[in-house]
């Protein structure tokens, strides 16, 4: 059967292939130990909960704008003025099926054949193939380890060219969990300012802040960032609301109807009561949401030494997000593997521990290694490791 090209070159989500083996196999009987989803482990709060509940009850079942219900768009612009310090009208916002759709929305409209956009690596998943699917050309920035995973405004402006017409920011990180600094959001800003250079600013992780890292939106630092940026953001992360599938897009007006316009003909509109729920979770009390951020934060100092002290495995501590990302390339060559990904296939077949390898993250030398999940999971997947690298090194 003839497919389309724009799917033909489109590679599976990494994280969402070792889940699947993971699952397999704990089907199957075995005692496995997953560590690829990025996803809370935490149940959304309750008074979100109850809010959906009251919506079906009411029944606000039917369909809503396709850009959102106004009380939620008010109250996602009443949430980038407190948090951010950025005001946005309710035509500058559109709220999608997920900070996922309100991505594949944005480059379908600014897009055309051939354009660039410059991603930094390791990169989230789903940004290359989003660029694919709009036709649009992937053009890799390496984010080196020495400088914390993060591109440099020198680094940007070198991959500039005519044809570029945004670049990608992720910051916290998926999945190295790194932050940028206002210093280098500003260099970067200046940057794109200069080449007039769209700014995607994937802000999902904000929430998820360590060892009092603070999180800066770029386009808080000038009106004119302000203009070229389009924050990408949602309640995925923050509120524990994954499966709600609830994200949104705040920037230029025109970007946004014509994103609103797209989302019409395709999903009509995100889910109702989903959309009830999220104006729950940002108008009600924020306390659940710093105690999954504390939770996160104490696994993560737990675990951090333990996996840094496995032989072969160099990690740089993550400043939010909830991964880890160590460098496993000698891990690797210790146990007589050819590559990472032979490594983590050996791991969840002996070991059963599930890990993402870094190549589906432009960084084939690392794996990713999700802390959204137990404290006692989580330090007996670290033993499993240490177990079998002990093993392969005696």
């Amino acid at each position: 059967m003839k497919l389309a090209k724009r799917v033909m070159t489109l590679t599976p989500s990494t994280t969402l292939e070792i889940t699947a083996k993971a699952k397999a196999l704990k089907d199957a009987g075995h005692d496995v130990i997953g560590l690829g989803a990025g996803e809370p482990d935490f149940n959304t709060p309750d008074h979100i909960l109850n809010a959906a509940k009251a919506a079906m009850d009411k029944g606000f079942t039917k369909y809503t704008p396709s850009g959102g219900l106004p009380a939620l768009k008010n109250e996602i612009a009443n949430k980038l003025k407190v948090d951010n310090n950025i005001e946005y009208k309710p035509s500058e916002i559109v709220v999608c099926s997920g900070a996922k759709h309100a991505l594949y929305l944005l480059f379908q409209v600014i897009l055309d054949e051939g354009d660039e956009v410059i991603i930094p690596t390791p990169y989230w998943v789903s940004y290359p193939e989003q660029v694919k699917l709009a036709d649009g050309v992937p053009v890799y920035v390496e984010g080196k380890e020495e400088n914390n995973f993060k591109i440099t405004a020198a680094q940007l402006k070198e991959k500039i060219t005519p044809k570029t017409r945004a670049v990608i920011i992720n910051s916290p990180s998926n999945p190295t969990g790194m932050v940028y600094t206002e210093q280098e959001l500003f260099e970067i800003g200046e940057v794109c300012k200069e080449h007039n250079v769209l700014i995607v600013s994937d802000e999902i992780y904000e929430k998820l802040l360590y060892d009092g890292n603070k999180h800066i939106s770029i386009a808080q630092l000038s009106p004119e960032l302000k203009d070229l940026t389009i924050i990408i953001n949602g309640v995925s992360k923050s509120h524990s609301m994954t499966g709600w599938r609830i994200g949104y897009a705040a920037g230029n007006e025109t970007i946004i109807k014509a994103m609103t316009n797209l989302a019409s003909h395709s999903t009509s509109n995100p889910t109702s009561i989903a959309q009830y729920a999220t104006i729950a979770a940002y108008a009600g009390p924020q306390d659940d949401v710093e105690t999954m951020r504390a939770a996160f934060e104490e696994r993560l100092n737990v675990i951090f030494e333990k996996l840094n002290n496995i032989p072969g495995f160099s990690c740089i501590k993550p400043q939010g997000a909830f991964y880890l990302f160590p460098n496993v390339s000698e891990a690797a060559k210790l146990a007589g593997l050819e590559d990472v990904d032979s490594f983590v296939k050996v791991l969840l077949d002996e070991e059963k521990v599930a890990l993402v390898p870094g190549s589906g993250f432009g960084a084939p030398n690392y794996v990713r290694l999700s802390y959204a999940t137990s404290l006692v999971q989580l330090e007996n997947a670290v033993d499993r490791i240490a177990k079998y690298m002990n093993k392969v090194t005696k």
